[in-house]
């Protein structure tokens, strides 16, 4: 498949190489955004989570286009994608695959859905904890082991969750080291009222779906891509940031409010993001801009906070600013 757009090869001209994400990036978000219409800073926030290689929470109602965020990503660049409908009776090999037996005494495994490029976990908290389990490997291994034998998925990979924050009848809390696993969590908001126009009339057209997207690039691009924003550089200074900002969210300043800080993983997450979100604004080296602007969507909801501040009304993205304030930004 050709691309729309020729970047330098990796390895070339940094200048010519930083042009041709920056560029790749916009297109790729400007054909989500005929989706998902009217929710710009949502789909270059889900857009830069797989391209860092992380995972994304989708927290919100329904009918506000999650599904279909995760479609159009992985349609934009030509890629495979499952949806897997979490429900209490699923099982495990449901989600990772199973050994069929074909006679003999050979067994032949058939890949489950989580073998694709982007897997949408649709409702994830409605399955048992050990459906959900079966997800704690492949998010951070990028393979799944089934009879003994471990079985990569495609790369890059990235799972897609989403989840109702409003009814919680029949449903199973993630529990922390899950939510850990997943690099962002992001709510999309209604549409405004000219968006909401706009989506209706796409509908009455038979147009706006991912089913109608065009795909933009292939995976080579998108492996380019992720490979690039490997190797933008961090300063030492913004390494220490970003620890100072993680011992803040563990210090007894907060403890009434916080239960539980962030972890070192949250960390390692800010900064992989961090380095796309720097090559999509134009620049060759992540700074504390970059992080600031991250901190809420990949750290808020490592935070475990207390019954007392859950009833005031207290939320992770308000620790968090409450954060960034405190620790002095590096010069």
């Amino acid at each position: 498949m050709e691309s729309r757009l020729n970047g330098p090869a990796p390895g070339g001209d940094p200048a010519e190489e930083l042009q041709g994400f920056r560029g790749r990036f916009e297109l790729v978000a400007q054909a989500v955004d005929q989706v998902l219409n009217g929710k710009r800073e949502a789909v270059r926030l889900a857009l830069a989570c797989l391209l860092a290689e992380g995972h994304l929470l989708i927290e919100d109602v329904p009918g506000v286009g999650k599904t279909s965020l995760a479609r159009a990503l992985a349609t934009a660049f030509g890629v495979s994608s499952t949806r897997i409908q979490f429900t209490p009776d699923l099982m495990p090999s449901d989600v990772t695959g199973v050994e069929v037996h074909q006679g003999g005494g050979t067994f032949v495994f058939r890949p489950g859905p989580v073998f694709a490029h982007v897997v949408v976990c649709d409702e994830i908290n409605r399955a048992s904890p050990k459906a959900q389990a079966a997800l704690l490997e492949v998010m951070q291994e990028q393979q799944v082991s089934v009879a003994g034998q471990a079985r990569p998925v495609p790369r890059p990979f990235m799972v897609v969750a989403t989840q109702n924050p409003i009814d919680f009848e029949g449903t199973y809390p993630l529990p922390e080291a899950q939510l850990d696993r997943f690099m962002m969590r992001l709510r999309i908001g209604r549409p405004d009222l000219e968006a909401e126009s706009e989506i209706l009339a796409r509908d009455d057209r038979h147009t706006g779906t991912p089913a109608h997207l065009e795909p933009v690039f292939d995976d080579r691009v998108l492996t380019a891509m992720v490979e690039t924003a490997r190797r933008v550089r961090v300063d030492p200074a913004v390494h220490r940031y970003v620890a100072l900002l993680l011992r803040e969210t563990r210090s007894d300043r907060h403890a009434p409010d916080v239960r539980l800080g962030a972890s070192t993983r949250g960390g390692l997450a800010l900064l992989r993001v961090a380095r796309v979100h720097a090559l999509a604004q134009g620049r060759q080296g992540v700074t504390p801009d970059d992080v600031k602007a991250l901190a809420g969507p990949v750290l808020a909801h490592r935070l475990v906070l207390t019954d007392h501040a859950l009833l005031d009304g207290l939320t992770g993205e308000d620790v968090l600013r409450r954060v960034l304030a405190v620790v002095a930004v590096p010069r």
